[in-house]
Order: C-alpha cells, then sequence, then structure tokens
C-alpha cells in the first residue's frame, strides 16, 4: 500500500482499485454496500479515497472502505477532528512505524499489560 508521502491530493484517484470498475457498482444502496467495500481491501489509496469523503463530507457511495452510513457515524463520532487527511496521514505513518519495529511517533499508547497502574492518593486528610 502506497503512503500518502507517495501519492500527491492530484492524482491518487488514478491510482484507485475502483478505476477499473462500473461507477455504479460503488454507488450502490443496502446489503450491495457489502460487496463494494471488497474492492477497497486491495486499493493502494485507500486512505486518502477515505480522508477525501470525509473532509469533503460526500454523503454516497462507498469510500475508502466505508459506506455512508459508517461515515457518517464516524463523523458524528469524532466531530473534533479538523482535517481527516491529516489525522489519517498520520496514523498510516505511526502504523508504518510500528510495523518496522519502532515506536509510535506521537499519542501513542502504552499496552495494557506494561501500562504503569494508577497512584491513589487519599486527599481526604
Amino acid at each position: 500500500m502506497l503512503t500518502s508521502r507517495q501519492v500527491s491530493a492530484a492524482d491518487w484517484r488514478s491510482l484507485g482499485a475502483c478505476g477499473a470498475e462500473d461507477p455504479e457498482r460503488l454507488f450502490v444502496k443496502g446489503k450491495a454496500q457489502r460487496q463494494a467495500k471488497v474492492v477497497c481491501t486491495r486499493c493502494p489509496v485507500r486512505v486518502q479515497c477515505l480522508a477525501e469523503a470525509l473532509d469533503r463530507r460526500i454523503e454516497f457511495g462507498v469510500w475508502g472502505g466505508m459506506t455512508e452510513r459508517e461515515r457518517r457515524a464516524l463523523l458524528l463520532r469524532r466531530s473534533d477532528v479538523p482535517s481527516w487527511a491529516e489525522l489519517l496521514t498520520a496514523a498510516e505513518s505511526d502504523r508504518g512505524s510500528v510495523a518496522a519495529g519502532h515506536r509510535p511517533r506521537r499519542g501513542g499508547h502504552q499496552p495494557a499489560e506494561v501500562a504503569q497502574p494508577r497512584q491513589v492518593v487519599n486527599i481526604e486528610g
């Protein structure tokens, strides 16, 4: 899979796995969306596609492996995200670092088994 840095905003669409698909197959309703999402599983620009749909609030079709309903729910849960492209690019970069054996660069959490226990402080005197 290509990273966001390797794909410019101008050319990611031409690299999509859906380029060879009938567009009508990706803009379907109901259960047919599940099959449309399968196209995204092999897509090298899935992250860029999803970021575009979330940032532009695209309402119809399967984009980046998410249905309309899934994107809408995500946007409601994470209304604090100013740029999905930035967030997803950072997450993609962190995932690559972890896969290569490096620790996450920003905001990474310790696994539960190595997290330090919380210290309880009595404030009642």
